[in-house]
């Protein structure tokens, strides 16, 4: 008697279908997708740099360029498996002047109103820290309560490292993960050890020392009605800044693991001479054998953080950020360079998308 043979298309499970809000350059979706077992529907993001990013690199997803608000009026929210996003977080840092009135802390609203009517099984928001402090995290918990916007959800938050689950970034963030009341909670990805921790050598295996000079390729796309920069594969993206004389002096002095207190009095700004203290990151060196600090927007200006090569006398490049955030090889890009900058030190590390994913998947 014949047997019957399932093919490996017939056997495999049913994808998860996605909605990404607060899209960005797509980080969080293509972290999700290295599971193969993700398909990002539909994408809203305001940034029209970064949706024609996202664009070119999920051709199956529709991506809205514009405001969540204008979205969730003028279009259908499709019904999925699961909501991810993460509202822009500018008013809740803890780097510079926190604002707690930024009408931009109130966009967890809008993400609230459209798990509603995507009725997800899961949702997952990621934010800075410091959200699990603010007046907008007390709000976010009480909608799920009874007779709540969210009262057919509940959710657990908690901090987590991207370093501690694959990416070679010590990026410390808040994640919620929420689920449908009548489901169990899909629980958390395991963290690795310490010494397991993926460094900024392993990142950057492979990538000279010496960049490809200073301007991105003259070329151009047209995306949403606007002609813009690009696209630019990730590799092109390894360019170095225009440095004042003073600016190379400085870098030179620096060692490996060094920072601003290493430089000469002589090469100090006035307000460096004027403060012995404060932060040891500020024109540091990243360590070969550890994760980076968190690749921020402005990872190309050194004066912002511990940012500088670990042994080139420049600030890392936007390829190698790129590479620090997960992103591959063959990633495409639009934009100015402080347009990408900007897409790159948004993004969510692509190992912690993944990881993420993974418990959602495990719990299906």
């Amino acid at each position: 008697m014949g047997r019957s043979v399932t093919s490996a298309a017939e056997a495999r499970p049913a994808d998860l279908t996605v909605l990404d809000l607060f899209a960005g350059a797509g980080g969080l979706s293509a972290g999700l997708h290295r599971t193969g077992r993700f398909a990002t529907v539909q994408a809203v993001e305001l940034d029209v740099a970064a949706a024609a990013t996202y664009s070119l690199n999920h051709t199956g997803t529709t991506v809205h360029v514009g405001p969540i608000q204008d979205w969730l009026r003028d279009h259908d929210v499709p019904e999925v498996d699961v909501v991810v996003g993460g509202p822009p977080c500018q008013g809740f840092s803890t780097l510079g002047k926190q604002d707690a009135e930024d009408t931009r802390n109130e966009l967890w609203e809008e993400y609230a109103r459209t798990v509603v009517q995507a009725r997800p099984r899961y949702f997952v928001v990621e934010n800075v820290a410091a959200f699990l402090r603010s007046e907008q995290y007390a709000r976010f918990q009480c909608s799920t309560e009874p007779g709540g916007l969210l009262a057919d959800w509940t959710f657990q938050a908690r901090v987590i490292n991207a370093a501690d689950h694959g990416a070679a970034q010590a990026r410390r963030r808040a994640v919620l993960i929420g689920h449908l009341r009548d489901l169990p909670f899909p629980g958390w990805p395991e963290p690795v050890t310490t010494d397991r921790q993926r460094t900024v050598r392993e990142a950057l295996a492979g990538v000279r020392h010496s960049c490809d000079g200073t301007d991105l390729p003259v070329r151009a796309t047209e995306f949403a009605g606007r002609v813009l920069p690009g696209a630019f594969r990730t590799t092109e993206l390894h360019l170095d800044r225009t440095y004042t004389s003073t600016s190379r002096a400085r870098f030179r002095t620096i060692p490996e693991g060094g920072n601003r207190f290493d430089i000469p009095d002589h090469l100090l700004a006035d307000c460096w001479r004027r403060h012995k203290t404060g932060s040891a990151d500020v024109m540091g060196r990243l360590h070969w054998d550890r994760p980076s600090v968190t690749i921020r927007t402005e990872f190309f200006k050194p004066e912002k953080g511990r940012y500088l090569h670990p042994v080139a006398h420049r600030a890392i490049s936007h390829f190698e950020a790129a590479r620090l955030q997960g992103f591959p090889d063959d990633y495409r890009w639009v934009g100015s360079k402080t347009a990408i900058a900007r897409q790159i030190g948004n993004a969510v590390p692509l190992p912690l998308g993944e990881a993420i994913g993974q418990v959602l998947l495990d719990a299906s």
